[in-house]
């Protein structure tokens, strides 16, 4: 047995784990008591003499200290001694049932959990636990008797009435789920939570009498909480009871005229009775209401938006409402930040721009706004727009790492070749530990293509180096390092070796293989050049003249002139502006750079 239990997995002093609570939505709203080490010293223990004590304190602990060492096997056997010692010590019983339970000997350790709670009936935590492990065997009925045991026995602890507010629920007992939620509002007072709760469960009692007794006993209660009286009528009105509902609403609205929450249930009250006009003017006088938080026109927009979806009704009435709303002096980016998206959402991005602008606007830190802002622009290839939005943005978001790489794309096609290595390197001071390798890696290799730009070959391939320490599978750096190199016709075999990476990655990529056909014909492998550059050519090749050219260039050293001229010829007329192209043709032979 000792040897089973060096498998048992390390965990707290409390190895049984917790039993479900439930679906019950009240019972999830409850915050649990923090767990504590409480120690109570076992009645069984008193009887041991006293070198019988000190040998069982010396052994217990032992356990313990074996325990967080790991060392189960030799722990478990010190609990059996100690138990040799005090069958009865509800310690040792306890601490020995959480090793049956990991071993999964079930009925061994239930009858070690329940020995230990019947010694020591006043451990919470030990009864507790009892409860937990009948709930997850299913044993309910002797769940709800240490239940309502530890609901006498500890006055103080609301889990056990809770715990059984959950049991009877899924039992179907109501009448008991309504007397635990009677004793639960005896010890924690009359509340929304607990009403709501009894109302729900009268109404699948089918008395719907004491249900809606119930919430107008809440609003007797708080007579001067108006948000009782409204939550009345709305209970009124999703149980067909219109009238009374109405007149809630109205009771609530003759004091406060601007109570949101009115306004809005009579907006929900019009709209079930299909009076649409009314519904219309109702949703206007709630959102175009300045003494109306932006928060509860928000939340209201949100479910206009949900119903007019579920009703499969066009985006007019929507646009139209938002639209309303957006001509009032709107100083909360939260309503245009939301008909942004619904905009989105509709395919209609041209028309969301000018209100994620004002979002901005209204909240320059707000990133996502910027990123979709973003995103329209670079659909459109408009890096002025770019420039506009990025710029504010590495300001007011100074960590926002895709302002920078976005800027400093729009940079590089604005031909500002100093602003892209200087907006890298502002990028880079704003790496932390937890910043992706990948988008190091990037703006590292921008900078290379930026430092060959200007003809800085040692800072290029400095940079290059350093974006392949943060991704050596970056491979536009790869790329673009090993084709350089081969320009330059230096450190080949290192070329090579990356250019594969890259073919190997993108088999059908088009500029990959006219690199590594390249770095081949530099290294005088002409015929596995021309297998890879007609590869290439069958890749979309053709397209580019830089590359119909090389085509010609390795046909020619593979002793094809003709297919050599075919292609340079073909090159020239795709606007290639070489120097040497011409001379090529010319010459007919192959002439180097």
């Amino acid at each position: 047995m000792a040897s089973q239990v060096a498998g048992v997995i390390a965990g707290s002093t409390a190895l049984v784990s917790e039993a479900a609570i439930g679906t019950n939505a009240l019972v999830k709203k409850v915050k649990k008591n923090k767990k504590k080490q409480v120690k109570v010293k076992d009645a069984s223990a008193l009887q041991l003499s006293e070198e019988e004590q000190r040998k069982y304190d010396y052994f217990f602990l032992e356990a313990v200290r074996l325990k967080e060492k790991k060392d189960y096997a030799a722990a478990f056997g010190l609990l059996q001694h100690c138990l040799d010692i005090n069958p009865n010590s509800a310690s040792a019983l306890y601490e020995i049932s959480q090793y049956y339970m990991f071993l999964r000997q079930l009925p061994q350790g239930q009858a070690a959990l329940e020995k230990a709670v019947a010694n020591a009936p006043d451990n919470f935590w030990y009864s507790q636990g009892l409860v937990s492990l009948y709930q997850q065997q299913d044993q309910l009925d002797k769940a709800v008797v240490l239940l309502e045991q530890m609901v006498t026995r500890f006055p103080g602890k609301q889990d056990p009435l809770f715990n059984l507010l959950d049991i009877y629920g899924r039992q179907e007992k109501y009448d008991d789920v309504i007397a635990t939620l009677n004793r639960l509002e005896k010890r924690l007072g009359k509340s929304e939570q607990l009403s709501m709760e009894k109302f729900r469960i009268y109404l699948q009692m089918k008395d719907d009498k004491k249900a809606f007794q119930e919430i107008e006993s809440l609003v007797q209660e708080y007579p001067m909480d108006t948000r009782y009286q409204v939550i009345l009528g709305d209970v009124y009105l999703q149980n067909g009871k219109k009238q009374e509902a109405y007149d809630a609403y109205q009771k609530v609205l003759a004091v406060e005229p601007d109570n949101p929450m009115a306004l809005f249930s009579m907006a929900s009250y019009y709209q079930q009775n299909d009076q649409k006009e009314l519904y219309q003017q109702q949703l206007d006088t709630l959102l175009l209401n300045k003494k109306v938080s932006s928060d509860i026109k928000l939340n209201v927009m949100r479910q206009v938006i949900v119903t007019n979806e579920q009703a499969g009704k066009d985006s007019t009435q929507v646009i139209n409402l938002f639209e309303r709303v957006m001509r009032q002096d709107v100083d909360d980016p939260q309503i245009p930040m939301l008909y942004a998206q619904y905009l989105l959402s509709k395919n209609m991005e041209d028309a969301s721009v000018p209100v994620l602008e004002q979002v901005v606007d209204l909240d320059p830190m707000n990133k996502a706004a910027r990123l979709m802002l973003i995103s329209s622009a670079v659909k459109k290839e408009d890096y002025k727009q770019i420039i506009k939005i990025c710029e504010p943005g590495i300001e007011t978001t100074p960590d926002a790492l895709e302002f920078y790489y976005y800027l400093a794309i729009a940079y590089n096609q604005a031909e500002q070749t100093d602003s892209v290595v200087s907006i890298c390197k502002k990028a880079l001071d704003h790496i932390t530990p937890d910043t992706k390798k990948e988008v190091v890696s990037d703006f590292y290799s921008i900078m290379g293509d930026m430092y060959h730009t200007k003809k800085q070959m040692a800072e290029a391939y400095a940079a290059y180096d350093s974006a392949l320490v943060y991704n050596p599978s970056n491979i536009g750096a790869l790329n673009n390092y090993a084709y350089y190199l081969s320009l330059e016709r230096r450190d080949l075999d290192k070329a090579e070796e990356m250019s594969y990476k890259t073919v190997k990655a993108e088999p059908n990529n088009a500029t990959y293989l006219d690199t590594y056909a390249w770095i081949l014909f530099e290294k005088g492998n002409y015929a596995e050049a021309r297998i890879y550059i007609d590869n290439a050519m069958k890749s979309d090749g053709e397209k580019s003249s830089e590359v119909v050219e090389h085509c010609g260039d390795i046909y020619y050293m593979t002793g094809d002139v003709e297919g050599a001229l075919k292609y340079w010829k073909k090159s020239l007329e795709m606007g290639n502006d070489s120097k040497t192209l011409k001379q090529k043709i010319e010459k007919k032979k192959y002439i180097a750079e």
